[in-house]
Formats: structure tokens, C-alpha cells, sequence
């Protein structure tokens, strides 16, 4: 996989050092006091961004703390150029105490990611922070016994002090498939989708299934595809709230279409050269793919460059 490719991919670059064998007791209060330490603050579901120049970073000072009339949770992420970074989880009352300035901007993570409001390698370091926590905003009560639970390991596991239960965060894998068949391609659209975008089709992969077969399944039950060979291509954290797509190349079997209407809109095979058009936008029809930032645009590009 190429650069070339990937490289406007969102969420996939993260410059964040995790130290994960470092999440002992203690070391969450101890980077908390540091004065370098930058934290990533989410206000209720919206990211708060300080204005740096043309630009912005989610990378705030801990100070920048103070102006939120009161947080909850606090996770320690690891360190980015020798800086603790911290994510902290706010109410969406935060919202105002820094809409209000104009030096900050608070954005949707997805308008982040699609406008490049920051760094490549910010966004990273963001989608850890929302997912995780969203994980602890949820995930509150034990699932074994009820009890209300509490945050251990920097914020990467929740502890049951009921029933010694240990709970950590949820990563949830989706298989999405670019399904080929000769020079054509398979691509289908939702109802939610923007008027004219056609995208791969996806699914979660479940219990005990592996990413083939939950390639062969959702093909065949959204729109009726027998698949034969799959070929893994590449991955990307989905922070909307924790998945991570797992893009694959199928190999179709059949040209049949039997759509799943509960699941897609519309659906049908595209050729390679109308493929090419609707990623530079220029299909007759008003036709077009996902944006650079999402996975499914290089699954699409894969098969139109051939």
C-alpha cells in the first residue's frame, strides 16, 4: 500500500507515544501536575480546538483546564515530542466557556478530519482520545454485576470494586469491501448517504467469524453477491464512536443483484472507468465516492488504477 493512497487517509497517523507498560497507579496524578503536559478536552461529544495561526491543534495547555466550569474524567494517552498528553472528558456546558473566545473553535471530529483543520498526525492522538472516552462515558456500571465501577490503569480499564470485575475499552471491527467482478465493481448507498454518493459495502464482523467470511456474509445478504477470494488492503481507526474498518478487495462470483432494501438504497456495478469519474467528481450522472479521508475512497481508487 502506497503512500500515495493512504496518505490523505484520516485517523491513521498518530505521532503518540503510548507507553502502555507504564499505566500504574499513580501515574495519571503524577503527568497531571506537569507542567508541559498537554491535554486533549472533549466537551460533552465536540472537541475543543485552540487556534494556532491558519491552523488549530487539540493539543491544549492543562491550564486551558480552568475555564471549564467542571470535568469528569481525565485518561492519560502517553507523550507526544516528551509531553504528556492527557484526554479529558468534559460536560457540554465546557462548550460555551470556550465558544465564546475567539482564540478557540470547538468542531466535530469528522468536519476535523475532512476540513484538515489539524495536523495529520494530531488526528490520531484525537480519535484515541474520543473513543476512549466515549468507552468511559457508557460504561459506567459493571456488566457482571451492576455496581458502579471506576477508572484504574490511566484510564484504560474500569475496575468493579462490587464484584472485583476488571473491564477495559472496546474496539469494534468492521470488514468494508471493494467487491470486483472483470472491470466492474460493486458499490451501493444508504438513505443517510449525501444525494449522488455511492460507497463499498460494510459490516461488523461477529463473534467467532473471520474477515473473510464476514466479507462473503455481508456481501451476500446486503445485495445478493456470491464472493470468492478476499485480499486484506488496508485498515483505519473509525472513532464514530470506536471501530476500526478493515478494507479488503473481494473477488464477485456472480453478477446478480438481490439488494437488502432494509440496508441499502440502491446499489449496482460500476465500470472502472466510471469509477475513475466519480472520484474526480465528474460522472455524468452527478455520481461520486467518499472522500480521501475515508477508507472506502482507497478501496474505489485501488480498483480504478487498476
Amino acid at each position: 500500500m502506497t503512500d500515495a493512497l493512504t496518505g490523505r487517509l484520516g485517523f491513521v497517523r498518530s505521532a503518540l507515544l503510548r507507553h502502555s507498560a507504564e499505566r500504574g497507579d499513580g501515574v495519571l496524578e503524577r503527568h497531571a501536575g506537569d507542567s508541559q503536559a498537554r491535554t486533549i478536552l472533549i466537551a460533552g461529544e465536540t472537541p475543543v480546538l485552540r487556534i494556532a495561526g491558519d491552523s488549530a491543534t487539540s493539543l491544549l495547555p492543562l491550564a486551558d483546564l480552568a475555564r471549564a466550569p467542571s470535568w469528569r474524567e481525565q485518561v492519560f494517552l502517553g507523550t507526544h515530542e516528551g509531553r504528556p498528553v492527557l484526554a479529558t472528558l468534559a460536560g457540554p456546558d465546557a462548550a460555551r466557556a470556550f465558544g465564546d473566545d475567539a482564540g478557540y473553535t470547538l468542531l466535530d471530529l469528522r468536519s476535523i478530519a475532512v476540513q484538515g483543520v489539524v495536523p495529520a498526525e494530531e488526528l490520531g492522538i484525537l480519535a484515541t482520545a474520543k473513543a476512549l472516552l466515549h468507552w468511559h462515558a457508557h460504561h459506567r456500571f459493571c456488566a457482571q454485576c451492576g455496581a458502579p465501577t471506576s477508572m484504574s490503569c490511566a484510564g484504560f480499564r474500569r475496575d468493579c470494586g462490587a464484584c472485583g470485575a476488571q473491564h477495559f475499552p472496546r474496539t469494534d471491527p468492521v470488514a468494508i469491501m471493494l467487491v470486483a467482478r472483470g472491470d466492474r465493481c460493486l458499490l451501493g448507498r444508504q438513505s443517510r448517504f449525501p444525494p449522488g454518493m455511492y460507497s463499498c459495502l460494510a459490516g461488523f464482523i461477529e463473534p467467532g467469524e473471520t474477515i473473510e467470511d464476514a466479507v462473503r456474509r455481508e456481501t451476500f445478504e446486503e445485495a445478493g453477491v456470491r464472493v470468492g477470494a478476499v485480499r486484506y488492503l488496508a485498515s483505519q481507526p473509525w472513532p464514530f464512536p470506536a471501530s476500526l474498518m478493515i478494507g479488503c478487495i473481494a473477488e464477485g462470483l456472480d453478477d446478480g443483484l438481490i439488494l437488502d432494501c432494509a440496508e441499502l438504497e440502491d446499489g449496482r456495478w460500476f465500470s472502472r472507468g466510471e469509477a475513475r469519474l466519480m472520484l474526480e467528481r465528474r460522472h455524468p450522472d452527478g455520481l461520486f465516492a467518499p472522500l480521501p479521508f475515508a477508507i472506502a475512497n482507497v478501496l474505489i481508487r485501488t480498483f480504478a488504477e487498476d
